[in-house]
């Protein structure tokens, strides 16, 4: 079941690199007493993950600090050290970048999906959401394409 306005954002623990590698990541902490908006991507440096869906959100990142959002996390099933590396080429520091590895958050969120045609297994699907102290306030999910999920569509919702 997909995760829906008003839901709490499920606890999972994530990978995020830290300054010695690899480190946990509990989503119940990172989402606690903050609004935070997170997008997720089917991959790190696919086309349209790097020349569209994150550039929107690097462009837009202070706007989106500005309508009072506390943290902006992206999220790929993906490692650690790959979500690395694509944030440095994005210069998407101001990011925190969450690494789903086994797609545990991604099903938690029944946000899953079967890109084993493409050689790539269960990703992600892309989508974007503001969430309120872990109470999603709006889900924006793409079939095709960036509109739902991109920045600008997001700020429309803050």
């Amino acid at each position: 079941m997909t995760i829906a306005k008003g839901d709490k954002i499920p606890d999972i623990t994530l990978k995020t690199n830290g300054l010695k590698g690899p480190e946990d990541l509990s989503t119940g902490a990172f989402f606690a007493g903050r609004r935070v908006v997170l997008f997720a991507v089917p991959g790190a440096f696919t086309p349209g993950c790097s020349n569209t869906h994150m550039p929107g959100f690097v462009v837009n990142a202070d706007k989106l600090l500005d309508k009072g959002v506390d943290a902006i996390a992206c999220m790929a099933v993906n490692d650690a050290f790959v979500m690395d590396a694509w944030q440095k080429d994005q210069n998407a520091q101001a990011f925190t970048m969450l690494a789903d590895g086994n797609a545990e958050f991604t099903r938690a969120l029944g946000m899953e999906m079967d890109a084993s045609g493409g050689g790539m297994g269960v990703r992600s699907k892309r989508f974007a959401l503001i969430a309120d102290d872990g109470v999603v306030e709006y889900l924006g999910i793409d079939e095709k394409g960036v509109d739902a999920s991109s920045a600008e569509t997001v700020l429309e919702h803050l």
